[in-house]
């Protein structure tokens, strides 16, 4: 099943609202828009707020309420940062998300772990044999991700 496609961050900002809704979550939303504004718009000159090209970029940060505890910052060059329960997933691409956030609030993603090396992962699949995978840091684990060993 291949991804919604997401056009811009505003299109992607809706489609996270929409999410929050269907699992009653609060969304709480910031706007960073032009280049002076947005945090990866370094090479852009100071006060200047178009890119080079005359496009506007746009950049927002998405706060979820309820637990587990979720942000998405969405940056204007397609892609996010989602932060589940402090574990940061970098580089989803923006029409990634709508998926990710289901994984995570219908029950797919889990945490799996070793003895040798120890540690612990927090795996987040999405349709079509996509996987985001990344460590979690220390030895212990949030009640929210303890619940989701496997």
């Amino acid at each position: 099943m291949p991804h919604l496609h997401l056009p811009s961050t505003e299109a992607a900002v809706t489609a996270v609202r929409a999410i929050a809704r269907e699992h009653g979550r609060e969304a709480t939303v910031t706007d960073d828009i032009g280049a002076d504004r947005t945090s990866r718009r370094t090479s852009a000159g100071a006060f200047t707020v178009l890119d080079p090209d005359g496009s506007l970029p746009h950049e927002a940060f998405v706060e979820l309420g309820g637990s587990p505890a979720v942000t998405v910052r969405l940056f204007p060059e397609d892609d996010a940062l989602i932060t589940v329960d402090g574990i940061e997933f970098w580089d989803v691409p923006r029409d990634a998300v709508p998926a990710f956030l289901r994984s995570v609030y219908d029950g797919l993603a889990h945490v799996k772990g070793r003895f040798f090396p120890p540690g612990w992962w927090l795996i987040v699949p999405l349709p079509g044999d996509e996987t985001y995978k990344e460590p979690v840091p220390g030895t212990s684990l949030t009640p929210w991700l303890n619940g989701r060993v496997r």
